[in-house]
């Protein structure tokens, strides 16, 4: 169970790490209107090995595992519950996605961020799910801890780039526009499981949502 968006974006980034990416986008984007009411929306893209569609209406099945990700688990509840909790918060989603041919390598460079958060576009194959939520909704679940899972996402093994944006609307008409990037903050900061990088890097990304 997801107790947060937070998580439930974790859990749905990771995926993508696992997917033999070389680079990983994460777009977040949430607005709030003068009622505390707003949207929350995310985009994850990948240019890992993509599914075929019969691989996609699996993956959307609960009770279908392929056992390497989680061996001593039974069922795959990433994307499931990103549709159940979607769609019962007055949401939606996207899941699409190529195949990735046997023979392809991967070259792509990462596409600057838009500030309204978009589908990117550039990856030849790939996924890319997409989720948004009605924050005003009485069953959507609360934000959580963005900087926190971030944080998170970026430590993922897998991809050689994670890159991240992120928009995000007050209700008293404030702005937060940022975009990250793995490869600057571990220029910047040196190994970044290292303890004290995970100390700057945790006050930074808090920073920016100050």
């Amino acid at each position: 169970m997801h107790f947060t968006l937070a998580d439930l974006v974790t859990d749905i980034t990771q995926n993508a790490a696992e997917s033999g990416a070389d680079i990983v986008e994460l777009q977040i984007s949430e607005t709030a209107d003068s009622t505390g009411k707003g949207e929350f929306r995310f985009v994850v893209r990948d240019n890992g090995k993509g599914m075929t569609s019969e691989e996609i209406k699996r993956v959307e099945d609960p009770f279908v595992t392929d056992g390497i990700k989680h061996p001593n688990r039974k069922v795959g509840l990433g994307l499931p519950f990103l549709i159940q909790t979607a769609e019962q918060s007055g949401g939606g989603w996207k899941i699409e996605s190529k195949k990735k041919p046997e023979n392809a390598v991967s070259s792509e460079a990462a596409a600057p961020a838009d500030s309204k958060v978009p589908v990117r576009e550039g990856f030849p194959y790939g996924t890319s799910v997409s989720g948004w939520f009605d924050l005003g909704n009485v069953d959507a679940p609360p934000v959580g801890d963005i900087p926190g899972m971030l944080r998170t996402v970026l430590l993922f093994n897998g991809p050689s780039e994670m890159v991240i944006g992120r928009l995000r609307e007050t209700a008293g008409g404030g702005t937060v526009n940022y975009e990250v990037r793995k490869t600057e903050l571990a220029d910047a900061l040196g190994d970044l499981e290292d303890v004290q990088s995970l100390i700057l890097l945790d006050q930074y990304l808090r920073s920016l949502e100050e």
